[in-house]
């Protein structure tokens, strides 16, 4: 099965691709789609996600792969812009690893990386952790604390559960493994794409940890929080992502409406 994609503004020469975080689909874009109209955008559902769930294994380099086989593809200029919440922003760092020439810029929120080295305890606790959520993921209940922890519109719960029904114990157990395992990979001190590496002012420590190790290894790269918002913000606040996501396109200032990334 080939992977599932939504495209629009076929017509407009400038590239966005969007990629979502993990368990979620590309619906979580919808705002984004609706924001620009005025640009070419590729809106996948990722290996083993939504419509894509039969496209296996799931790994964040194969995942990268195919994203840059859509640009070679699919883009006018044979390059693109790059967004990424969560998951989709680990991948866009792979990305940025292996073939940086190819992106214009890139705009990655949520990203974690683990710095240090996974010790066994480590790893006990990751299989002990999927092992817990695995019966009770798919429940209204546990569906419905999740939005909350993400404080995304209620009126996304059908899509929301959808999204997580698509994701099978096996293909749970290689994203939530993958995810948590990634590492800054080599090369990202070569990539001369400008960067913006941001987090929610309410996002998790290990994010604003691994948004400061991003912006050290990146070249060309700057670091924001969005005030009042945590890790899926761009369903918080479509707003303020889409001024954000436009100006930094554009080479635009964001100081006015930013916080500074310190932690």
């Amino acid at each position: 099965m080939d992977l599932y994609f939504k495209e629009t503004g076929l017509g407009n020469a400038e590239t966005i691709i969007f990629l979502h975080g993990g368990a979620m689909a590309g619906w979580m874009w919808d705002d984004q789609l609706k924001a620009f109209s005025d640009y070419h955008c590729i809106v996948p559902d990722l290996p083993e996600h939504g419509l894509s769930s039969d496209v296996k294994p799931f790994t964040i380099g194969n995942s990268a792969e195919i994203i840059l086989d859509l640009i070679h593809e699919h883009t006018i200029n044979g390059n693109a812009n790059l967004v990424g919440m969560s998951l989709g922003a680990q991948i866009i760092v792979q990305i940025l690893s292996k073939a940086p020439k190819l992106v214009d810029h890139a705009f990655i929120s949520g990203t974690m990386i683990r710095s240090s080295s996974h010790s066994e305890t480590f790893l006990k606790l990751l299989n002990y952790a999927i092992k817990v959520y695995k019966p009770v993921k798919d429940t209204d209940f546990f569906i419905n604390a999740n939005m909350r922890t993400y404080n995304m519109p209620k009126n996304l719960f059908d899509k929301f559960k959808e999204s997580t029904l698509h994701v099978n114990d096996d293909s749970l157990d290689r994203i939530l493994t993958e995810s948590m395992l990634f590492k800054l990979p080599n090369g990202l001190e070569k990539v001369k794409a400008p960067v913006l590496v941001m987090t929610g002012e309410k996002d998790y420590k290990i994010i604003k940890e691994s948004a400061n190790d991003l912006i050290m290894s990146l070249p060309i790269s700057r670091g924001y929080m969005a005030p009042k918002v945590g890790h899926i913000w761009n369903l918080e606040d479509p707003e303020l992502f889409n001024w954000v996501l436009r100006r930094w396109i554009n080479n635009k200032s964001l100081k006015d409406a930013l916080l500074p990334l310190m932690y």
